[in-house]
């Protein structure tokens, strides 16, 4: 495993490549697969993710999630940064870059809709993801579940009127099958899987088997999980990527300095707050990614399929696994330099 991970990055380049590849001159796989959806949810990519949190979700102990108010700053601090930071400071990057910095290279019409697309992933935070990042950064399991419960149910009175107010458009509606089907699929359902599978081993072969020996074969799974996640979303956006080259790159600069702002302003800030690494990583896991499913959904319903703002979107889900796979290695390095107090 560690000589795997030692070799991450071609790993992750390599998929990408593949991915691309496959997408160019193999239309017919990843035109099966996109087929295989419903609500914007892609249920190969949810088989994946879902296989990437289960072993997160065996190690939440419910015994351990009545501590999570005792260390009431994480909260707040993921509150804070996802909902009264990150959508504003998003708009202020992509507005920067598109309307400023690339003046010249994107017409002002297809700027606008680069912003919006932008603006619609600042304003969701990750339900499902955040959880693999959680798990390769060695954060707290409970804690990890309760940040995500919460902001869950502040998406539901925060997101429409966020986006409303930045992009100044009306009849911005939750897609509701979007939502609600990415909370059953990447938390409910490896929740209870994960709750059964430890209650089951536990009882038949004791606490020291489960965590010393059960666990750790789950190990490759997320890694290997992320890797085939990869090829599909890049075989998905082959050709998208290939006769668009200059624009994915412009869209994805403000996208790529947007998520280490908000990981080291939220990380910088647990740390200042004095929380422990476990708490302090996943706070800032889940500031830096994104709800990508949502935005998707939204943006199509709202500017059409073939859109410069679904075309952000989609910007958005190419460029946050291999970013987010750099926010753990950093997270990782850095570890030694928080209180290591358990939460």
């Amino acid at each position: 495993m560690k000589n795997f991970e030692k070799y991450l990055s071609l790993w992750v380049i390599g998929c990408m490549i593949v991915g691309i590849l496959a997408g160019r001159f193999i239309p017919v796989l990843p035109q099966f697969l996109s087929n295989l959806e419903y609500a914007h949810v892609n249920f190969p990519i949810a088989v994946l993710i879902w296989l990437m949190i289960y072993p997160m979700m065996l190690k939440v102990d419910f015994e351990s999630v009545k501590n999570v108010s005792k260390h009431p700053k994480g909260l707040v601090v993921t509150c804070v940064t996802n909902w009264l930071i990150k959508p504003f400071t998003m708009f202020g990057m992509a507005w920067l870059f598109f309307f400023v910095v690339f003046k010249a290279l994107i017409p002002s019409d297809l700027a606008g809709d680069y912003l919006s697309g932008a603006v619609l992933l600042g304003a969701a935070p990750c339900t499902a993801m955040v959880f693999v990042w959680s798990y390769l950064s060695h954060g707290n399991p409970a804690y990890t579940l309760v940040q995500v419960a919460v902001n869950d149910l502040i998406i539901l009175v925060a997101f429409v009127p966020i986006v409303a107010l930045l992009l100044g458009v009306g009849g911005v509606q939750i897609p509701w099958n979007t939502l609600m089907l990415s909370v059953v699929l990447f938390v409910l359902i490896p929740l209870l899987a994960g709750i059964v599978t430890r209650w089951f081993i536990i009882k038949r072969k004791g606490k020291v088997y489960f965590n010393n020996l059960f666990i750790r074969k789950f190990d490759n799974l997320t890694i290997i999980g992320l890797l085939l996640t990869l090829i599909i979303l890049f075989a998905f956006q082959g050709e998208t990527i290939i006769s668009n080259p200059l624009h994915i790159v412009l869209i994805a600069i403000p996208l790529v300095l947007q998520t280490f702002l908000v990981f080291f302003l939220t990380y910088g800030w647990a740390k200042a707050w004095k929380l422990p690494y476990e708490i302090a990583a996943p706070a800032g896991m889940i500031g830096a990614s994104n709800f990508f499913e949502l935005a998707v959904a939204v943006s199509v319903s709202l500017f059409g399929l073939d859109s410069g703002a679904t075309l952000a979107t989609i910007v958005g889900v190419l460029v946050e696994v291999p970013i987010m796979l750099t926010l753990v290695r950093i997270a990782n390095r850095t570890s030694n330099k928080f209180n290591y107090i358990k939460a």
